[in-house]
């Protein structure tokens, strides 16, 4: 069953990206499998692009019920089992860190996910920046991973929410 979901949530961007002949056709960018911290695969992270307009959807089950933070991650290894490989949060700008700054996020800062009672979560995000500096920087030469972590980020601490142990990791990889 949970493989089922996985399956049909995996097919949410797909979806997604029919268009009318009237839309600006939506492409598929990049896309990363998003693994637990025990290396069980838990779903996928989809980036998408319509236009200059460039989105990330990720959809995952096995997650503890609740938010939790969800970042860009500076590199893209994520070693078990804590994902420290993958770095620091991904911000190319020097920005302030929390999507609550007075002076706005950095591109690794994305809204939390919040994960149902039975550990699916589905969530699209826009990406901050234009789309040739969002894949500049996302596939530079170490790569960019898609983190998450066991508790929200509060939206405001520094270097990165306070947003506790990462549980879940993918590496983006250009379509």
């Amino acid at each position: 069953m949970k493989l089922f979901a996985v399956a049909a949530m995996a097919a949410l961007p797909l979806l997604a990206s029919c268009s009318t002949a009237s839309q600006l056709p939506t492409e598929r960018l990049g896309s990363a499998t998003v693994s637990l911290s025990n290396g069980v695969p838990a779903g996928t992270a989809q980036l998408l692009a319509t236009g200059d307009i460039v989105s990330l959807t990720v959809a995952v089950s096995g997650i503890p019920a609740g938010p939790h933070g969800f970042h860009l991650h500076t590199t893209g290894r994520c070693e078990r089992p804590g994902f420290q490989s993958a770095g620091g949060h991904l911000n190319p700008t020097g920005e302030g860190h929390g999507l609550e700054d007075d002076d706005g996020s950095h591109l690794g800062d994305l809204p939390n996910l919040v994960a149902q009672s039975t550990g699916l979560t589905t969530k699209t995000v826009m990406l901050r920046g234009t789309r040739q500096m969002i894949l500049t920087e996302l596939f530079d030469q170490d790569g960019t991973a898609v983190m998450i972590h066991a508790d929200p980020d509060d939206g405001t601490s520094e270097p990165s929410g306070n947003a506790g142990r990462r549980i879940a990791c993918g590496v983006l990889k250009r379509s």
